[in-house]
């Protein structure tokens, strides 16, 4: 370690952020610490103030300032977490702040800011990504005289960030095998990284990012910063595209490794914090988690001590929708198939049977070929090994089947997509002749699903089949079925006998428009 790093241990325990920031819990994470058979501890950052870490950089920044500075004012450009952690410091330190934030900011992120900071903070909006709110915020320091401080590159924010570690190694004296930080600029680990290195430098020190948002990793391994042309948005907390100069060389020199995780796991991670904490975790909040997960895999740990620092938890609501699809993917608890079938009654039975006691977490389909039916499923699996073997037995049966599992197109967009109107005859006849649609609450417990087909009637096809798990009590579940006009007393008495509510939609003009 340099006299340059070893600096970074004065300034970290000298570090002003308890005026506003607190000490947050080290909690064990007992749930996911069985699951792997290590002791997994989260470092709660996400119960700061302003619900994520960045509050420690900017206010000791901002208290290092000389009074006339203060009195100038500050500026930053951001769209998120630390937009808020300069508020907040603005606020306690009666001084102004500008902060430039994108037009294309979301109003809930505005509103937060202009909470947290009061009257003390004027809210610019510019441009239509961060790199235009950055570019304008270097003209309005300029024009204005005020100091920037900048969410990552800089001293005082590094040391701010660094008391973290500095309250993790006072937490838990004991040994630890690896704490685990997402970067996206580099900050938070640059700081954890040079207190560990200087305290206790047998504890490695894990950098975390996205597949789509890698720029530290990739600048390490060429030895010079790398930029990015596009970064992905799942994780828009460490979306960066140039790490700084400063975390660079820090994080290059005392950065043990790195690891780098998918959407899916970081929504599997997402989960894996609910059910430890009840807390919703924003997607690079959990990033460490996901780490903490693959990393246990990858080098077949047991019996260790593990930190993950959970760095923010400011999560769009509307974004839970998506993490809780994806989140048994990323848990290799669901797989998904394209399955071919023959188009005749009984078919479609006969593969249920063929999943045994597996859940169905979702069947798609839609009658569209006079010999051959295209299901798309989602089945739950015991992971990776467990989904091959499914393939496998259904090969075995004698239905094509295609692993989607990792297809980002048939995961976003396809499962969607599967259905439409069914297509007709060279006679212009619908191949879904007398098709009645009906909508069925289904228990959700096994044997639901097959206890539905084994009622039906031999001559009844199945000609649209839409499912997917919401994971409440009752499956929501859309049937189209075929029934002469001469069974359709016969099929009431099915109807009635079965015991499943039902809604018969086969008049919504919906229905007429779309299927």
């Amino acid at each position: 370690m340099t006299k340059k790093d070893t600096d970074y241990l004065r300034r970290i325990l000298t570090a002003r952020v308890y005026d506003v920031a607190h000490e947050t819990p080290l909690e064990p994470a007992r749930v996911l610490s069985r699951r792997l058979h290590n002791k997994v501890l989260f470092k709660r950052e996400d119960q700061q103030p302003v619900f994520s870490f960045k509050l420690r950089g900017a206010y000791n920044k901002m208290s290092h300032l000389s009074e006339d500075e203060r009195k100038r004012g500050v500026i930053c450009a951001s769209a998120g977490n630390h937009a808020q952690g300069v508020a907040l410091s603005a606020h306690k330190l009666g001084c102004r702040a500008v902060i430039v934030m994108p037009s294309t900011t979301p109003k809930v992120k505005i509103d937060a800011v202009r909470a947290f900071g009061g009257a003390n903070v004027d809210i610019v909006l510019e441009g239509e990504s961060y790199s235009d709110a950055y570019a304008h915020a270097l003209t309005v320091q300029d024009e204005q005289g005020l100091t920037f401080v900048h969410p990552f590159d800089d001293p005082d924010v590094i040391a701010g960030q660094g008391t973290i570690a500095m309250e993790i190694l006072r937490q838990h004296q004991g040994p630890i095998h690896a704490v685990f930080c997402a970067i996206g600029g580099g900050g938070l680990v640059s700081g954890v990284a040079a207190y560990i290195k200087a305290v206790r430098p047998e504890i490695q020190v894990i950098g975390v990012q996205t597949t789509d948002s890698d720029a530290m990793l990739q600048s390490v391994r060429a030895g010079k910063r790398v930029e990015l042309s596009d970064v992905g948005l799942f994780a828009d907390g460490t979306a960066v595209k140039r790490v700084g100069v400063e975390t660079f060389r820090l994080t290059r020199e005392l950065v043990d490794d790195f690891v780098v995780v998918n959407t899916d796991e970081v929504c599997a991670a997402l989960k894996d914090v609910f059910e430890d904490t009840r807390s919703v975790l924003e997607p690079s909040g959990a990033m460490s988690v996901a780490a903490v997960k693959q990393y246990v895999a990858t080098h077949k740990l047991k019996g260790e001590t593990l930190v993950a620092i959970t760095c923010g938890a400011n999560m769009n609501f509307d974004r839970l929708r998506f993490v809780a699809e994806r989140a048994e993917v990323g848990e290799a608890r669901e797989a998904l198939f394209a399955v071919n079938i023959p188009e005749q009654p009984g078919s479609f039975r006969k593969l249920c049977a063929l999943l045994g006691n597996r859940a169905v977490t979702e069947f798609n389909y839609r009658m569209g070929d006079p010999e051959q039916a295209h299901v798309f499923a989602g089945i739950g699996v015991g992971g990776r090994d467990d989904a091959r073997r499914m393939a496998q037995t259904l090969e075995r049966a004698g239905y094509a089947t295609l692993d989607l599992t990792d297809d980002e197109l048939a995961k976003q967009h396809v499962r969607h997509l599967v259905g439409g109107h069914a297509p007709r005859d060279s006679s212009g006849q619908t191949l879904a002749v007398n098709e009645r649609l009906f909508r069925f609450d289904f228990p959700e417990r096994p044997g639901a699903l097959m206890r539905f087909l084994e009622h039906l009637k031999p001559d009844w096809n199945i000609s649209l089949f839409h499912y997917r798990n919401q994971g409440g009590d009752a499956g929501r579940v859309l049937v189209g079925i075929q029934v002469r006009p001469a069974d359709h007393k016969r099929f009431s008495q099915f109807l009635g006998t079965l015991g499943y509510a039902y809604v018969e939609e086969t008049d919504n003009p919906v229905v007429q428009l779309f299927l």
